[in-house]
């Protein structure tokens, strides 16, 4: 090799470091901008309540995350209204398992007839959070299922679009034809999501065909969130769930279900409630449970929780 050439491969070499530095320092802003504004947004969501633990759990069955113990979490679809609350459009109990490395989901029908824990009522379930917000509905969904209520999340429906927006819109396999909305797989966008996840009037499964297609929309938005092209958009997906999620869990909390439960919420094992009936009292139509179903699915949670 001549002088001449030992001298460019020299100058080159400062060339080739220096790109490879700005790559590494412009991914490790990039990095840092996404972790500060997550962290941002996790703390932004963090709403606590007033009761410490439930009432259903003794001082030697706290839950402890880092410890990997089961927990619960309740999940409310907010339909919120202008001049109140709103109702719980949507009503959903988790109990997670890391041991099992899986996770029991009951979708509760928001019309089911039961007790108004703290207002001595008996009523629709979601009319619980009108009455007294999201603690009312935990008691009240305690006192149905028998179980402990660990954590809650709140998501405001009318936001739901802009979450799905954020992830550039779901793909959903509709089985019924309704509205615009055509069988077959469809590629929806944050305000069609909210038209196809409400409509029921039209179902003849009711309330149970509803259920399925917000099951879709959510399947949908977790999936397009773990894309490339998500991470991307990251400040769009975490300013709508920043504006319309709200949960009792800490950060640190969080972290530790993101890092000791993730096989178990990876593998979800739906529980049905379908064997009830429909009465009219008082001119209102109810929901009915049945006993047998009901006390199968409190003795299924209360197993996975190690109760």
């Amino acid at each position: 090799m001549s002088r001449r050439d030992k001298k460019n491969k020299k100058k080159k070499w400062p060339w080739i470091v220096g790109i490879l530095g700005l790559i590494v320092i412009g991914l490790g802003i990039y990095l840092f901008t996404v972790y500060s504004t997550f962290t941002n947004t996790l703390e932004e969501i963090h709403e606590p309540i007033e009761r410490e633990a439930s009432e259903k759990r003794t001082t030697d069955q706290a839950v402890d995350l880092s410890q990997e113990d089961p927990f619960s979490v309740l999940l409310l679809g907010v339909d919120e209204r202008e001049d109140d609350r709103g109702r719980s459009d949507t009503v959903v109990v988790m109990t997670v398992n890391p041991a099992e490395q899986s996770t029991k989901m009951v979708s509760i029908p928001r019309d089911t007839y039961t007790e108004i824990v703290g207002r001595g009522t008996m009523d629709k379930i979601n009319h619980a959070y009108a009455f007294g917000g999201i603690e009312m509905s935990m008691a009240t969904v305690e006192n149905l299922l028998d179980i402990p209520i660990d954590y809650v999340m709140q998501v405001n429906m009318e936001g739901f679009k802009d979450i799905v927006d954020a992830v550039d819109g779901v793909e959903v396999n509709n089985t019924l034809a309704f509205d615009g909305f055509a069988e077959g797989t469809l590629e929806l966008n944050g305000e069609e999501a909210l038209d196809y996840v409400r409509m029921r009037k039209q179902d003849p499964e009711g309330d149970f065909g509803r259920q399925n297609r917000q099951k879709q929309v959510i399947q949908g938005i977790m999936k397009k969130g773990a894309s490339v092209n998500s991470l991307l958009n990251y400040k769009d997906i975490f300013t709508a769930l920043g504006d319309n999620v709200r949960t009792n869990m800490t950060f640190d909390e969080m972290m530790d279900v993101q890092s000791n439960y993730r096989d178990a919420i990876g593998t979800v094992d739906q529980l049905m409630v379908e064997d009830g009936y429909g009465e009219t009292i008082n001119g209102i139509w109810y929901y009915m449970m049945d006993d047998a179903e009901l006390a199968e699915i409190q003795s299924t949670l209360k197993e996975h929780l190690n109760m």
